[in-house]
Parts: C-alpha cells; structure tokens; sequence
C-alpha cells in the first residue's frame, strides 16, 4: 500500500488536459517496489492515460565519472526493458533532468517526483516546480519511514530518532502491491539508446581517470535481488558477529544498489524481517536506523556536505586542537594513491579505489586518519568527502557524507581527549589488530 504520508502535494488541483501522466524517474530507478511509479500508474489509469517515466542523464551531476555512470546505466538497462514489457513509456534523455522534465510536463496532466534528499537533488527538484504548470505531487520511495513523519528538525543522534522511528516502523513496512498500467499507447517519445551503456559514456564528459567496477559491483536490480538472496541465505545468521571483520564477506554489499535505487530499502527489510533470525534486528538497526537518521541529517541541514554541519562541541574541541602537532602529514595525492606508512589505510584506500566500496568498518578508521593527517580539520573533512565522493559508488549519498561526518563527531558524542582530535572518538591500529587479523585483510586487498 502507499500511505498518504509517503505522498506530498506540491500544486494540487484537477488533472490538467494532457496526453499522459508524467512520472520523473531520479532517485527511484527501478520498475519493482517503486511507490512513486505505483502512484503515477494508479493515476494514468484512473485518468484513462498512458504513463510516461522521464530519466535524465547529465554529466553536470557532482562528481559524476565513469565508474558510478557505468553502474547507473547498467540499472537503468534493465528498468528500460522490464518498463517496456509493461507498456510503460520509458523516455532517457542526455540533458540536465530539471530542464528534460519540464518541457516534458508541457503535454502532460499530471508530474510525479520520486523524493532526494541531498543538495542537488532538491535544488533539481525545486527548478522544475517553479516552472511546471500541471499538478505535482512527490512521492517518498526510498525510506521505511517518511523523513518528516519520523520527526519534524534535524536529530541529535541515533538514540534520539530510534524511539521515534521505531514507534512507526510497523506501520510503514507493509508490501506494495503494483498495479498493471491500462492504456499502453506507445506514444513514440524520443528517447536515448543506453543498450550500449559504453556507447552512452563515451558521448558525455566524464572524469575517465576513475575505471569501472563491474568485475566486483555489476549495476542492475538483477543484481541486487541476487545480493539480496545471497546475504539472507549465507550471511545473516552471522552478521552481528562477522560484519565488522573487514577481512571475511559478512555485508550485505547493498550500499551502492540502494544508493543508485535499484533495489527498495522496504523490499529488502520485508524480506529480512520475515526471516525471523536474531541477527536481523542488528542488520535493520542499520538499514532503517543508521540510515534515515543519515537522510533526517540531508533534509533538514542544508550545509551537510560542509564541516560547518558538525555539532558545536566537535568543532570546539577540533579548533582547540588544530594546532596541536602531527605526526604524519600526507598530500591529498599521496593518500589517494594509498602511499602512507599504515598498510591497513593503504588496503582500505586500494579496495576502494579497485572495487568502488570500502568496508564499512574499514571506512570509519579510514575517515579518522585522514582528520589526523590533514593540516587543518577543515581540509580534513574536504578531503574524506572528495575521495569518498569519487570512488565508492555508494558515494553522494545522505549515507555516506553523513559517514564521513561522523568521523569528525557527527551524531557521537564527546570522548576522552587525545592529540589533534580533542574529544571526538579515537580509533587506531591497535584497536582494529583487537577487532580482527588486519594481516589477512591486507592480503585480501592486495589479491585483488
């Protein structure tokens, strides 16, 4: 079911004359457990019109290259032919997507939003309502519970949302049942060919020096469902013990499919919720939790890929310490090339670079070092977010720039004080050689 409070009216009003319903397909890029498409096709079928899904592909989005284009493309293959095969007009165009929807919208009697929540997405999505002149309504598809329903302001941490979130979970995890679109008119649309994703990427200005991943990460929702499938099966009945063993396979390795929505966040809690396995209250702690509390960060503090968003004491306690001694200084280059005098951040920094995903415990020592060799917190906190921004293909996403914020103090807690980071939480080598065997992680990545 869709609750009216995934639903927001942006203009309402009478569907206009029009010659389809619209749907503006970013976030959401999947055809299955798509709350914002299922809306669209009741819409179009009540209104006795075809449906039109309008993707737009633009190199101007931030840090786009060809590692995260090529996993996009990969998925949207796969969303045009499965809406193809259900009479959905499926229109891709290579231009800024807030301009390709509104001169879409034009002949339509009806505009749907999926929901983004970070700068640019939003900054999109308010463009084109400003020019749209048709009804519009956006629809949250993303998220187990609706951002503003979970709580009205930005969150302390996640102590302070869990009660709240929990509270409605129940409510909110319900399957979604898809309806069938009824007026299938091929309305013969101009759309771009992506059956050669390499063709496509070749045609758009992209940051070239960041190589592909599909020998680790092949984008698609085939692929996620399978990822799905495995994680449940061979690795959920361990993963409170084993998922912060960098050097064992006990993640679910979602990230990046739910990042670029290939796969439903709603889809993947039913289905490790109904296993009934102690360890999947551990893993949805995560994925419901941790992650909107990441997304409650995005909406609702406009500055949350600048160190200007860490709490007050965390930058207190880092100014008090900026000038505090370094032991080790390194170039942004020389950490992007993984040349420091730490292997374990070396490995980190190659399984990154390689495969386009970190561990996730790997990545909280990696962001912390990186605020320990930088000369200012400031550059710190800018260099963690460029490289995580440019390589992990989960990269640009409430999830991760809130990661790396926590590096710096975000959503933790004041510690006892050391060198260069005050307060905020220490973690080094020792600590991870009591975690787990960091020689068996640095071969691992070095097998790579």
């Amino acid at each position: 079911m869709i609750h009216k409070e995934r639903i927001k009216v942006l203009r309402g009003g009478p569907l206009s004359q029009g010659d389809y319903v619209l749907y503006w397909m970013q976030a959401s890029q999947r055809a299955d457990y798509n709350h914002a498409l299922e809306f669209a096709v009741r819409q179009a079928n009540d209104a006795g019109l075809p449906l039109v899904v309008y993707f737009g592909i633009s190199e101007k989005y931030p840090d786009s290259n060809t590692r995260n284009c090529r996993f996009m493309l990969e998925g949207l293959k796969q969303t045009a032919a499965k809406l193809k095969a259900q009479g959905i007009n499926f229109v891709i165009r290579q231009e800024s997507p807030e301009e390709g929807i509104v001169k879409l919208s034009s002949k339509a009697a009806l505009t749907v939003f999926d929901t983004g929540y970070m700068p640019v997405q939003k900054q999109w999505r308010g463009t084109a309502f400003q020019q749209i002149k048709t009804p519009v309504v956006q629809v949250e598809s993303d998220i187990i519970v609706p951002v503003e329903t979970a709580s009205p302001k930005e969150e302390f941490a996640a102590y302070t949302i869990r009660p709240k979130i929990t509270k409605l979970r129940d409510f909110f995890m319900q399957p979604l049942e898809n309806h069938v679109v009824e007026c299938k008119n091929n309305l013969q649309l101009e759309s771009l060919d992506i059956s050669d994703p390499e063709k496509v990427i070749k045609s758009l200005h992209l940051d070239n020096s960041v190589t592909a991943a599909e020998k680790y990460h092949p984008g698609g929702a085939s692929e996620a469902q399978r990822r799905l499938k495995t994680f449940i099966n061979d690795k959920l009945s361990s993963y409170a013990e084993m998922r912060n063993i960098p050097s064992e396979d006990f993640q679910s390795g979602l990230s990046p499919y739910i990042h670029f929505g290939q796969i439903s966040p709603l889809q993947i809690a039913l289905e490790v919720n109904k296993t009934g396995l102690p360890d999947a209250k551990d893993f949805l702690e995560e994925l419901i939790i941790r992650r909107e509390l990441a997304i409650n960060f995005a909406h609702y503090n406009s500055s949350c890929q600048s160190y200007c968003s860490l709490p007050p004491w965390a930058i207190e306690t880092l100014k008090e310490h900026r000038k505090d001694s370094r032991e080790y200084l390194y170039s942004l280059d020389e950490l992007e090339a993984g040349k420091t005098h730490d292997p374990c951040w070396n490995a980190a920094q190659q399984e990154m670079v390689v495969t386009g995903k970190m561990h996730g415990y790997m990545r909280m020592y990696w962001g912390k070092m990186i605020l320990l060799w930088s000369r200012t917190p400031e550059e710190g906190f800018k260099r963690a977010l460029q490289l995580n921004d440019k390589y992990e293909l989960d990269g640009r996403d409430p999830n991760s720039c809130t990661g790396v914020a926590w590096c710096f103090g975000k959503h933790d807690r004041p510690w006892p004080s050391h060198p260069v980071l005050g307060k905020v939480r220490l973690m080094n080598q020792n600590g991870l050689k009591r975690k787990f065997d960091t020689n068996a992680y640095i071969a691992k990545i070095r097998d790579l």
